[in-house]
């Protein structure tokens, strides 16, 4: 009871700057959800209602008191591939498509949940710098060339050569759908197809253009779809909205060097659309917002099937993975830029991102994450605590409810530019600066995961990265444990590291082996090499293990081999300074007493040397 008057009384206890931090957080979120919901493929509406939900419901149940959390970059990157997929697997029908695209989106919440839960959270923080950098950096060109389209004004769907190129494959994929129907429905006859040719028939041209368009928007989609259709974009470029989108990329690269009190995205937003509606110009706008607070989209649940959501399961996993990783970065800002220095607790964090993510869902949003320029402007202006998150989420619900049908008039080319300001800023210019200094090895893995991410897939060139980095990383500690392990006669060792040291006679029966770093699977090679430089003359080989702090079975292993081996040349081991873990689990596959009895384990040289000293005998 105690503890929880104690968090309420912290809940409020910064009500002014919380309120101002979060006003202005708000602001600030506003262009930057309608541009992520435009760039989705689900509309403006859909970014709106992320930023609403996520951000509401994230501050109140998350472990970041200060954090800003709506529809970021790189998870809007991720979701406008999903979305593109699943459209195209339901012949561009959003209607039919949306159950299994906000499905998507909530499993992708509920995976988030249960990351939390079994304190997945932790574990983020050991994703090398070099992934995240070209990650980000590939969100950013990815940002860059899908806009480069609503650049220059130009819909591939509306150019009429486009339809015209499309137009007989639009006519095959009716035709197959035609078939497709008549064989569900048991017709389909070889020796008859008066049924088909009477479908056929009430084929309209509309419906001949409309598959077209929906063709020409799937070959137009995603970064390869843009790049294809620049060259016509640039032919046939719409200029008054092309000066649009620069006016507001001006706008708001410029008005940061006059003050950045006040947000220039928003300024851009207000000023070029005002302008726009005032002047009457002949532009594309978002168009309709919907009136109301958000409706619940309930038929994803209603129509369920496993079978249908089975092909996404992989990729929501993938889209929580991201958006813990986007949070979590975020998180780390947000304890630096605070005076006191706060700790964020890294899985509650994702519990209230997946609690979020999975309430937007059901109402339409798009999925999102901590928003780190969001968060730093919520701290710059005082907010400290959950409530400001929470107030600048009810903002947006309120200009929502107030300002939707001014909302609709927005030019789209004022969203582009806001989107090519955010694809620049996202990119890691450290990481690039720093290629020709940072090793070869982070070099090849940064540039690899940017490539991968731009031209294939996201959520692939990170597990690729990872993948590439842990063996990287790997080869290296094999290196270093069998560059410092040595094999020296004991009594050279000794008279560096002891006060005690043997008759001079034992130097030819005695040999240390001493291993240093983790005796795992990439370092066996090096360590079986070392132990096949053991003389056939030695009697007593000391391991020297009190640098070994971990073995695994492909170590553990490897070490038997070499035990039995000795053991077969009538060769004797002792240890000295044997570690916890690696004790634990020789004795867990009985290498212990087996091939190293109790009796020849020992704490420190000391007692090594009293037991040498008394057991071995003078041959040569």
């Amino acid at each position: 009871m105690n503890n929880r008057i104690e968090e309420n009384s912290g809940f409020l206890s910064n009500i002014k700057g919380d309120l101002f931090g979060g006003l202005t957080a708000g602001i600030v979120a506003l262009p930057l959800a309608l541009a992520f919901g435009e760039q989705s493929g689900l509309g403006a509406a859909a970014g709106l209602f992320g930023a609403i939900f996520i951000g509401f419901f994230a501050s109140l149940f998350g472990g970041t008191p200060s954090q800003i959390s709506g529809p970021t970059a790189p998870m809007t990157a991720v979701s406008m591939l999903i979305i593109a997929g699943i459209l195209q697997t339901n012949e561009g029908n959003l209607e039919n498509a949306l159950p299994s695209i906000l499905m998507v989106f909530f499993l992708a919440g509920i995976f988030q949940i249960i990351f939390g839960f079994v304190k997945l959270g932790s574990l983020i923080k050991y994703i090398p710098y070099p992934v995240i950098s070209g990650f980000m950096t590939g969100i950013g060109v990815i940002i860059l060339i899908t806009q480069l389209l609503p650049l220059f004004g130009y819909v591939p769907a509306e150019d009429d050569a486009n339809l015209k190129k499309f137009r007989p494959q639009a006519e095959e994929v009716l035709l197959e759908n035609i078939l497709k129907d008549e064989a569900n429905e048991g017709l389909l006859v070889l020796e008859d197809f008066k049924e088909t040719v009477k479908r056929a028939g009430n084929i309209t041209e509309a419906d001949i253009m409309l598959e077209a368009k929906t063709l020409v928007k799937n070959d137009a989609s995603g970064v390869i779809g843009a790049l294809r259709y620049t060259p016509e974009a640039f032919k046939n470029i719409k200029w008054m909205e092309f000066i649009l989108a620069l006016i507001t990329i001006f706008i708001i690269f410029g008005f940061k060097r006059i003050t950045k009190a006040i947000p220039s995205t928003l300024v851009a937003l207000l000023v070029v659309s005002i302008g726009a509606i005032a002047l009457g110009l002949e532009v594309k706008q978002i168009g309709t917002i919907p009136s109301g607070f958000p409706k619940m989209y309930l038929s994803m649940f209603t129509g369920f099937s496993f079978s249908a959501i089975q092909p996404y399961i992989f990729t929501a996993i993938s889209l929580a993975l991201l958006g813990a990783i986007d949070s979590l970065l975020t998180s780390v800002v947000a304890d630096n830029m605070t005076k006191a220095k706060t700790k964020h607790n890294s899985d509650r964090e994702l519990i209230g991102q997946g609690i979020g993510n999975s309430i937007a869902s059901v109402f339409g949003g798009i999925p999102g994450a901590g928003a780190t320029i969001r968060t730093v402007v919520n701290i710059d202006s005082g907010g400290k605590t959950k409530l400001s998150g929470m107030i600048a989420a009810s903002l947006l619900l309120v200009i929502l409810l107030v300002l939707g049908p001014f909302a609709e008039q927005i030019p789209k080319a004022v969203l582009a530019g806001i989107l090519i300001t955010v694809g620049i800023g996202v990119m890691d210019y450290k990481g690039l600066r720093a290629l020709r200094t940072m090793p070869r090895t982070d070099a090849v893995v940064l540039i690899l995961v940017l490539i991968l991410t731009v031209f294939w897939d996201l959520i692939f060139a990170v597990a690729i990265g990872l993948v590439i980095s842990s063996l990287m990383f790997m080869k290296k500690m094999a290196d270093i444990t069998g560059e410092e392990s040595t094999l020296v006669p004991l009594i050279l060792d000794l008279e560096e590291n002891s006060s005690e040291v043997l008759p001079s006679e034992f130097k030819e029966e005695v040999f240390i082996k001493e291993i240093t770093g983790p005796l795992f699977f990439g370092a066996t090679s090096e360590f079986q090499k070392l132990a096949l430089q053991i003389p056939n003359r030695a009697s007593i080989i000391m391991l020297k293990m009190d640098k070994v702090p971990y073995m695994d079975k492909s170590g553990l292993l490897a070490l038997e081999e070499v035990l039995r081996n000795l053991a077969l040349n009538n060769i004797r081991t002792i240890t000295v300074g044997l570690k916890p873990q690696p004790k634990y689990l020789m004795e867990s596959f009985e290498v212990i007493p087996n091939q190293i009895p109790n009796n020849l384990i020992f704490e420190g040289y000391p007692e090594a040397i009293a037991w040498i000293k008394e057991n071995v005998e003078d041959k040569f």
